[in-house]
C-alpha cells in the first residue's frame, strides 16, 4: 500500500485525498441527519403524548377512519400520526374561531314546534255519480208508441215521462176484471186483482180501471231519478220484453270528482279529508267537497291513484268533464320543525350540524317526515330548542369528517320523552275546532250541518255530515236551528264534541 502510494505523481496524490475527505463529509452529514429526524419524531411523539393525559389511538387527520396503536409516520401521507386523546368525543365538535364564524357566513336556526301543511295540488275530472245511477225496464213486453223525444245525454227530472208502452196482455186481463166487477163476486175480483199485479200493473193503474171502468192498456215509463240520459235503448215501434234496459240514468248532484295524486303523496289522502277545487269555466270561485273514496288500484303508467270526492252541484253548475285544480289539505298536526336546507343527506343516513354551548358545532343523526313550505318535519334525533346550522353545514360537516368526529346518535337527544309529550300535548289542544251553522238533517248518529268557514283547517262553508255520540247530544235541537258546536277531526272524519243553539 505504501509502495503503490511512493508511486503517485504530487497531482495524483491531490486528487486521491480531496475524494477521501468528500466521502468522509457526505457519510458524516447522512448520520446526522438520520439522528436528528429521528429525535425530532422522538420528540414530536413525547410532545404529543404530553398534551394527552391518555391517547385511545393514531391516526392520520386525512385517512381519520384508520387507527393505530403507536406514533409514527402515516403510511398514507408525509405527515405524522396524531394522537386522538381520551375525553375529545365530549368536546364541543368543530371548533370555529368567533370572530370566522360571520367570514365563513354560518348562520343557525332553532328545531321549534308547528304546523306544517303541505298542501298538494292535483288536476281532476268531473264525472257521473256512480251511486245515483238507474236502469230503466218495463214491467211487462209490449210494443213501443212513444219515447218522448229523448235522446243521449237529455237531462231529466225525476217522473219525467220516457216511453209509452202498448201491452196487449194487460187489455184481456183488465177486461175479465171488469167482467167480474160487474157480478158482485168479491172473491174473483180479488184473484183478478192479484192476477194483474203479477201482470205487472202498478196499484195506481189497476184502481184507475176500477174506477173508470175503461180498460187501460197502455203503460208511461217515467224517469226514476233526475239525471242525465247515459244511454238510451228504445225507439218507436220497437218489441220490448218485459226486463229490458231501456234507458240508463245517472245523477250528477252531488257530482263525483276523480283527481290523481301521486303515489309518493298518497299518504296525504284520507276518507273524510276536505278539498277544494277550481274550474276554468267559473274564474275565481272555490268549489269545496270531500274526500269520499280512495280507489284501491294505481295506475301503471303514471304511477298515481286515483281519489274520488263529492262535491255539491245544486242547478247543475257543474258538468262531468270538466277538468279542475284540486287542493287537498293533509290533517294539521304538530312537530318539530327544522328549514329544509340545515338537512344533509350522506346516501346512507341523515344528519344536521347542531350548535354546542361552548361554540362547537356537532353532526348529529336526524329521522325525517314530511317536507313542505322551506321547512322539514324531524321525527327523532333533535330536541325543541336546539339550534341548527343553515348556511355553512357542508364545510363543518367536512371539518368533522376530517377530525374523525362521532356522529350523535339519534337515541342520544337531549330530552327525547319530553319532545313527544310536548307534541302530543300540543296536538291534542289543535285537534278541538269551533264553527256556527244550521242543521240541515238529524240522524241517528250524525247529524248534517251547513257551516260557515274553519279557517284553522282553511275550510270554506260547506254543507257536510258529523258524526255525534248518540241522540241525546242533540236533545232539544232540530232541523232548521242556528247552532253553534265544536268538533275534532280525524281519519274518520269530523265528530261533534259539543253542540247548543246559537245565542244561548
Amino acid at each position: 500500500m505504501r509502495a503503490a502510494w511512493e508511486k503517485l505523481t504530487p497531482r495524483q496524490k491531490s486528487w486521491t485525498i480531496a475524494g477521501t475527505v468528500a466521502l468522509i463529509s457526505v457519510a458524516t452529514g447522512y448520520g446526522l441527519a438520520q439522528l436528528g429526524e429521528d429525535g425530532q419524531a422522538s420528540a414530536d411523539g413525547a410532545a404529543a403524548t404530553a398534551e394527552c393525559e391518555e391517547v385511545l389511538y393514531w391516526y392520520d387527520p386525512m385517512v381519520p377512519g384508520q387507527h393505530f396503536d403507536e406514533p409514527g409516520k402515516s403510511p398514507f401521507m408525509d405527515m405524522q400520526l396524531v394522537p386522538k386523546c381520551a375525553g375529545e368525543e365530549a368536546a364541543a365538535g368543530v371548533q370555529i374561531d368567533p370572530g370566522l364564524v360571520q367570514n365563513f357566513g354560518i348562520r343557525t336556526a332553532a328545531a321549534e314546534f308547528g304546523v306544517l301543511e303541505p298542501e298538494t295540488t292535483v288536476t281532476g275530472v268531473l264525472a257521473y255519480n256512480g251511486r245515483d245511477v238507474a236502469i230503466v225496464q218495463p214491467r211487462a213486453g209490449g210494443y213501443v208508441q212513444r219515447t218522448y223525444g229523448r235522446a243521449p245525454d237529455d237531462v231529466v227530472s225525476r217522473g219525467a215521462p220516457l216511453v209509452d208502452i202498448l201491452v196487449p196482455e194487460w187489455g184481456g186481463a183488465q177486461q175479465e176484471y171488469l167482467a167480474i166487477l160487474g157480478t158482485g163476486n168479491e172473491e174473483l175480483a180479488s184473484a183478478a186483482r192479484e192476477r194483474m199485479r203479477l201482470l205487472g200493473m202498478p196499484g195506481s193503474l189497476i184502481s184507475s180501471v176500477a174506477r173508470t171502468g175503461r180498460p187501460h192498456s197502455t203503460i208511461t215509463v217515467t224517469a226514476p231519478v233526475s239525471g242525465a240520459i247515459t244511454a238510451l235503448g228504445v225507439r218507436p215501434g220497437m218489441t220490448v220484453m218485459a226486463g229490458q234496459t231501456l234507458a240508463e240514468i245517472s245523477g250528477f248532484s252531488p257530482i263525483w270528482l276523480e283527481a290523481a295524486v301521486p303515489e309518493i303523496q298518497a299518504a296525504d289522502v284520507r276518507a273524510g279529508q276536505p278539498i277544494s277545487a277550481t274550474l276554468t269555466a267559473f274564474p275565481g270561485e272555490r268549489f269545496a267537497g270531500r274526500i269520499i273514496a280512495i280507489l284501491p288500484s294505481a295506475d301503471e303508467a303514471s304511477r298515481t291513484i286515483t281519489v274520488r270526492a263529492q262535491l255539491p252541484n245544486p242547478g247543475g253548475r257543474l258538468k262531468p268533464g270538466m277538468f279542475a285544480q284540486v287542493s287537498v289539505a293533509p290533517q294539521r298536526r304538530q312537530a318539530l320543525l327544522v328549514p329544509s336546507e340545515a338537512i344533509i343527506r350522506t346516501g346512507e343516513r341523515t344528519i344536521v350540524m347542531v350548535a354546542q354551548e361552548q361554540g362547537g358545532y356537532m353532526p348529529a343523526e336526524v329521522r325525517i317526515g314530511r317536507e313542505a313550505n322551506g321547512r322539514t318535519e324531524v321525527l327523532a334525533g333533535l330536541a325543541p330548542g336546539e339550534k341548527v346550522v343553515t348556511s355553512g353545514q357542508f364545510l363543518l360537516d367536512s371539518e368533522a369528517s376530517l377530525a374523525g368526529l362521532d356522529v350523535r346518535a339519534i337515541g342520544e337527544a337531549p330530552d327525547e320523552a319530553g319532545r313527544q309529550g310536548e307534541a302530543e300535548e300540543q296536538e291534542q289542544e289543535a285537534t278541538t275546532y269551533s264553527a256556527t251553522g244550521t242543521i240541515e238533517k238529524i240522524g241517528p248518529r250524525s247529524v248534517t250541518l251547513r257551516h260557515g268557514p274553519v279557517p284553522r283547517l282553511d275550510w270554506p262553508a260547506m254543507t257536510m255530515a258529523f258524526a255525534i255520540e248518540g241522540p241525546a247530544q242533540l236533545r232539544g235541537l232540530e232541523h232548521g236551528d242556528r247552532v253553534q258546536f265544536t268538533f275534532t277531526q280525524s281519519d274518520a272524519g269530523p265528530r261533534v264534541v259539543s253542540i247548543r243553539k246559537a245565542g244561548q
